[in-house]
Order: C-alpha cells, then structure tokens, then sequence
C-alpha cells in the first residue's frame, strides 16, 4: 500500500512537472513570437507586411512602361526574373501558389517577357506558347486582358465589350451606373471607360507583338464572347448593337462625358495614394491622365507615378509590385493578438499603434458610400494609408474591436463613432458588405464586360461576423441589438449545409468559419447553439492527421474540396484554433493536436511562414498572399490557448 502511495506520488509530481514544462515551453515561443513581432513595428507606430499577388501585376507593371514609353532597364530586369521564377513547371502562370495554369495570367506573363526582351525559341518561352495555344490561344483571355491587347494592336477593338465613357453621364435610374457596382470597379472603369473611348494605343517603342499566340488570326476570331448564361447571351446581343451604334454619339456628348471622368478622377486621385489606392485604377488612371494631355510635370500624373512607384518591393535579385498595401488590417489584427499575448508588456507598442489608427479615422470625409447613406455620419478607416473615399466595414471593425479591447478611455470617442457608422451601412437582408449597402445588382455580373463576376460588393459571412463582433461589444446598452439580430439571421442563412461558412475576403472556409464563430460567441449565442456544434463538427472532420488544418484555393472552384489541401498551414491551422476556441473547445484533443502543429512547425526566429496564398482578392479570378498572417495569427491562437486550457 506504501509503494502504491508513493507511486501516485510520484506520478503526480511527474505529471506536475511535465506540465510545468509544457507552460515553460509555450510561454517560451509566445515570448519570442511577440519579441519578433515588436521589433517589425514602424516607428510610426503601424505593422505593414508585403502583400503578393500573381505574376499578373508585375506583367502589367512592364506592358505599363511599354504603354507608356517609360521604360525602367533595370527594374524591367528584376520584373521579368520574378516572372520566369514563378513559371509553372508545365509552362503557364497559376493564379495562386500550385494553382492551375490559368489563361489570361500566363498570355500577360509571356507579353511582358517578350517585351523585356525574352527570346521567343527560348525553353520557358516556347513551353508557356504551347501550353497557351493548347487552351484555345490569346483569344480565350478575360476581357481586362483583351482591354489591354486591344491597347497594343493584338485584337481588334471589337475583341471588347462596348463600355462607352457617357455610361457616367447616366442617370440613377439606369441599369448601368458607377453607384450600383463595387467600388474596387469603380475605381478601375472610370479612367479604363476613356481609354476605351478614346481607343488610346500604347506606344510600345519596340513595336512588340503576340501574334504567335492565337490559334487564328485576330481579326478574324469571331468568338471573343462565350456565352455565360441566357441573361449574358441577350446582353451580348444589345452590346453588339451598342457597338455599332458608337459612331452616333455626338461630339459635343463624348467630351463632356470625357470631362466628368476626368473630373472624378481629380476628385479622388487620393494623393501619392493613387486613386483607390488599388493598382489596376492607378495604372488606368495613370493613362488616362497622359491621354488628357497632362505633362509628366504635372502634379496630377506625379502624383499618380509616384503611388504605382510606392507598390515597388525591389531586392537585389528581383522585384514585384504589390496589387496595394494592408497597413491598417495589419496593425488592427497585431493589436489584437499582442493584447492577447501580453496586455501589460507591449501596452506602450499597442497604444502607439491605435493612436496612430485614431488620427486616421475618417470622420466628414467625402466617400462614395454617402451615395447610400448621406446622412450617416462618417467613423471608419480604410485598409490603406490613403483611401479617404473608401473606408471598409471589415478594418473599421477590426480597428475599432481593437481599440475596445484595450480599454483605454481616450479612444472611447473614436469607437462609437466607428460602430455607429457600421450599424448605419447594414443591409436589407441583414448583412454587411465590404463598402457599400445593399450592392447587390446581381445582372451586373452577367453584362459581357463582367466575365469576371466580381463586379459587386455583397453582403459575405465574414464581413457581416466581424461587424457583429464590434456592435456588440461597443455599448453596453442594447442600443446596436436589432442590428446584431438582424445579422445573425443572416449568418444563419448562410451556414453551408456540412456547418461551414464562406470565406469572401480569406481562404476559405475555414477563414469563414472562424470569422463567424467570433462573432456569433461576441453577440451571446450559447456554445451549444446547433450552428455553432455544426461547425465544430466539421473542423473536427478536416482536420488533417499531422494536427493541423489547410484548405487550398481550389476551394472556390470546387465545393467538394472545401476545407482541404495538400498540407496544413500554420495561418489555417491558427483560423481553426480560434474558431474552436470561441466555440468552447479548449480542452478537446482536437485543439491540442492544432497547438502541437504550431509549436512544431515554427521557423528559427520564432515565427512561421507558408509559401501559400492566403486569400481572395476576388475568388475564382485573383488572389493575394498576405506575408503577415502566418506570422501573426498563429501567435494569437496560441495565445488564446493558453488563456482558456493550458495549465
């Protein structure tokens, strides 16, 4: 009996000290993860990693030098061993990491190399050609990559939809106005609609062309225009007709219409921030202004150069351009993960990072946003530097969760003006889109110049759970509670039948997921709630047998493979975690199987890294890699496991 005494002893001094260890162990890697994360804050007092994209935007970088006659020798050097380093072994570009070849990604690839000077017959050159000409040829391109051929006399203009500049002189009730689309379309058609009416032509000064990329002359392909839908084959008829009918337009009608897109440009041009602060618009607008007959003195096309310029990230090897940056989702997001890793020792970081947030609220700002709602007082931030026409819902949340998480009386202020301002930009059926209310003119996605389909700004799962997440945590008062019902009635509706949610703005589900399981427990639904069970469920089933969890991009082609890839990844596997963990799932073995993946799974320095894009800036047409994610969301995960289940 003794002996058995003294065993049991020992056992639990055994069990007592591995415990310990495990605490030790865990407190060692989150004290260095933060360590790390500190010591990449700007002096500023913001957090900004690099934001990726595919290949697409630096092409497009070198066809804008070329289009322009502004050739950078050098920087055209590094662009182009971007490019052919991220080649795919079969010869195309992929829109993501290990995507599929996709068509219009790899004909401006090859272009771009082309003109910075590749040899045709050379081996990654011939490859991508007969890959290319495989899938049908440059005809079968998007039609923003037609835009551009059309621009450098590859394809006849009539290889483009017909989008006349006067589309801006149309009154509201029209079915084709800029107010009824995203602002993200906004932002690129104005100036991409007077290029077109100009029919501007690139200068190309080496008089560059792809002919050998089409399956049939140009002029004579007959088919630029598959048929989507029975909506989109009568749409196409009335284009055509349109079409045709261009010559008609008066003079006097074309130079106002020229006039007003000029003028919207002017008015938004955001600075050294380019007009909305996204690539693509700053090119077109960047164009268009020289098309206007601006000088290259000018302040207005400087300006513009400078904010394509800004995107820039040049090693001495290579270079890219970011398609824009994320310093406010970034800083938001760290906030949040450094309170929860160590409140009291990065107070003095976190407080530098939300002032600085505060001083950017943008509170009587003009935005296109007041077009729907131009008695809301203004209270959100934009994901940029410089955005001022365009704050978002989903960083005004996160920066404003944040702040109140800090509990800090001095941004008290800022933090009901931000959650007023997004209960006011809630939409009809409950949800909340990413910048405007109620974007939801769904046959704007079938006219032909939306082959894309990502013409809109809907109301998406993630979006609307984080703007529950703040209403209901900025009032103590029941004040917001009919906003936040409504919401949750909506979240309701979209849960996926196997228990997952969507991921718009993240990859994918489980992006989703853990979006709205955060907010579902902030708003007080009970843990046992059967939505909240159906989700953990099926985590639980797409957990992978190393502990952690990965889900490809592959998901917003395929449904069947939601939740699955072919190796976790510590940005997902941290998404799973927190999902869990708001669910109440501390002290399953699921959680701890996740914990031991990240604990595992870090780099030398402390933190983590995935090759892996993280998400969609539109699914199924473009994606990003933002560089922060694996190296902060982990970190929060972690931290929140050790607040609720580690001994």
């Amino acid at each position: 009996m003794k002996s058995q005494g003294v065993s049991a002893k020992n056992r639990e001094r055994r069990e007592s000290l591995a415990q310990d260890a495990q605490v030790a162990f865990l407190d060692a890697a989150l004290a260095q993860a933060r360590d790390r994360i500190l010591a990449e804050q700007a002096p500023e007092g913001y957090w900004c990693w690099p934001l990726e994209a595919d290949c697409t935007i630096p092409s497009e970088y070198i066809l804008m030098m070329h289009f322009m006659d502004e050739i950078d020798a050098d920087l055209e050097v590094k662009l182009a061993r971007y490019i052919r380093r991220r080649q795919m072994e079969e010869g195309g570009w992929p829109l993501y990491y290990d995507g599929r070849f996709d068509m219009s990604a790899s004909v401006k690839a090859y272009y771009a190399l082309k003109l910075a000077g590749d040899d045709v017959n050379a081996p990654h050159m011939a490859r991508a050609r007969a890959l290319i000409l495989e899938h049908g040829g440059a005809a079968r391109c998007n039609v923003f990559t037609r835009i551009a051929l059309a621009q450098f006399g590859q394809v006849p203009w009539r290889a483009i939809p017909f989008m006349p500049v006067e589309l801006l002189l149309a009154p509201q009730w029209f079915p084709i106005t800029l107010a009824k689309v995203s602002y993200w379309s906004r932002t690129v058609m104005v100036p991409l609609l007077g290029l077109c009416s100009l029919k501007v032509r690139a200068r190309n000064p080496r008089g560059i062309g792809i002919a050998e990329l089409f399956v049939r002359p140009p002029d004579e392909e007959r088919d630029y225009f598959p048929i989507r839908s029975f909506m989109n084959f009568v749409l196409c008829k009335i284009e055509r007709i349109g079409l045709r009918l261009e010559r008609t337009i008066p003079r006097r009608l074309r130079a106002r219409a020229l006039a007003r897109a000029e003028a919207w440009i002017v008015e938004r041009r955001n600075g050294t921030g380019g007009l909305g602060a996204i690539f693509p618009a700053m090119v077109n607008a960047y164009e268009f202004l020289a098309a206007r007959g601006y000088a290259p003195d000018h302040p207005y096309r400087r300006d513009a150069l400078i904010a394509i310029q800004k995107l820039l990230l040049v090693a001495d090897d290579e270079a890219y351009c970011q398609p824009c940056v994320s310093p406010i989702w970034d800083t938001g997001l760290v906030c949040l993960v450094l309170l929860a890793v160590d409140r009291e020792g990065t107070k003095d970081a976190v407080r530098r990072a939300l002032c600085w947030m505060r001083d950017g609220q943008l509170l009587d700002a003009p935005g296109d946003w007041r077009d729907s709602r131009p008695n809301l007082a203004g209270g959100g931030w934009p994901f940029q530097f410089e955005n001022s026409h365009y704050p978002d819902l989903d960083d005004t949340s996160v920066v404003a969760w944040a702040m109140e998480e800090s509990r800090d009386q001095a941004f008290v202020a800022s933090i009901q003006r931000a959650a007023h301002w997004v209960a006011g930009m809630q939409s009809r059926n409950g949800g909340f889109g990413s910048f405007d209310v109620d974007n939801t003119h769904y046959y704007l996605n079938e006219i032909p110049f939306a082959d894309h389909g990502a013409l809109l700004d809907p109301p998406t799962s993630d979006v609307t759970a984080r703007c529950v997440t703040l209403l209901a945590r900025a009032a103590s008062d029941d004040r917001y509670r009919p906003a936040i019902e409504r919401a949750i009635a909506y979240l309701r509706s979209e849960q996926e039948p196997h228990g997952a949610w969507f991921g718009r703005w993240g990859t994918n589900y489980i992006y989703g997921t853990w979006s709205v399981l955060v907010g579902l427990r902030a708003a007080g639904i009970d843990r046992d709630d059967p939505a909240i069970r159906a989700a953990v469920r099926w985590l639980n089933a797409v957990q992978r047998a190393d502990g952690g969890w990965g889900e490809s991009n592959d998901s917003y082609h395929e449904l069947a493979s939601a939740g699955m890839s072919a190796r976790s990844t510590a940005f997902q596997t941290a998404w799973a975690l927190l999902a869990l963990l708001a669910a109440g799932e501390a002290d399953s073995e699921s959680v701890r199987r996740g914990v031991r993946y990240l604990l595992a799974h870090r780099e030398p320095g402390g933190l983590w890294e995935d090759v892996e894009f993280t998400a969609p800036g539109f699914p199924r047409v473009f994606y990003l890699k933002y560089h922060g994610y694996a190296r902060y969301f982990p970190l929060w995960a972690l931290a929140c496991y050790r607040e609720q289940a580690a001994p």
